[in-house]
């Protein structure tokens, strides 16, 4: 006999599986960069789904409604968008990801105080485990890239923190959060985009020049790949796809 799993039973099963080793992944980084920018490509878009986060938040706190589903969303809370994230060179957009979790991490363990029985709500914890893996591998991606990251100084696209001069009500500091959530998401949405256009960027390079790695593509000033000895007779160089 078959047995079904829920859907969001099976998500956590997934996400369980995914971050399974990222506790043991923070102890060194892996060599390769592009095994590091697949396993950023798949958080991301992990994260980036709102059933991982933003979902159980809205049953949770009852406001899965028409109503305030759009109060969510019409309004999120501001992060960097996709344009702006793309217009960044690769160490200043590792710089601002990097950064950006930070505060997304220290903003969810402050979602905690809304809840008698945190326990309820374990994808708050597991959501904070997943950000610290994420932030392992852009670290791990900027050393190969010889970069060392620093946290980007505020700017006015926004940190993707809540700012309030006053005490909201308790409704709406749950709009205020489930509008974070949105934001938070979207975002990762955004960086995932960003990730798999490296990606597509890598398998061009691959296609033309097999023996070159990933991360030459990558590094600062690159512009072109000198020919190996067998084919130095020829005078033939390989220009590095932008």
């Amino acid at each position: 006999m078959r047995i079904q799993l829920p859907q969001r039973t099976l998500l956590s099963m997934t996400l369980s599986l995914l971050f399974l080793n990222m506790a043991r992944a923070t102890r060194g980084c892996s060599s390769s960069s592009a095994q590091l920018l697949s396993q950023l490509l798949n958080q991301a878009n992990i994260t980036g789904n709102t059933e991982s986060l933003m979902e159980p938040y809205l049953l949770l706190q009852g406001l899965n409604t028409t109503t305030l589903r759009a109060a969510c969303t019409e309004h999120p809370v501001a992060f960097p968008s996709e344009d702006n994230l793309r217009a960044l060179s690769k160490p200043h957009f590792l710089n601002t990801v990097h950064a950006t979790l930070g505060r997304v991490w220290h903003q969810l363990g402050a979602l905690r105080q809304q809840f008698l029985n945190i326990k309820d709500f374990p994808e708050l914890k597991r959501a904070r485990g997943n950000i610290q893996g994420i932030r392992n591998n852009v670290y791990c991606l900027a050393q190969l890239l010889h970069h060392h990251l620093e946290i980007p100084e505020p700017t006015q696209a926004g940190s993707g923190a809540l700012q309030s001069t006053t005490t909201p009500s308790i409704f709406q500091a749950k709009i205020d959060s489930c509008r974070f959530l949105w934001g938070y998401h979207s975002f990762m949405g955004s960086v995932g985009k960003v990730f798999r256009g490296w990606g597509d960027g890598s398998s061009r390079r691959r296609r033309h020049s097999p023996q070159r790695s990933l991360l030459q593509g990558w590094r600062k000033g690159a512009r072109r790949i000198r020919p190996s000895r067998s084919s130095q007779s020829s005078k033939s160089r390989v220009q590095v796809p932008r």
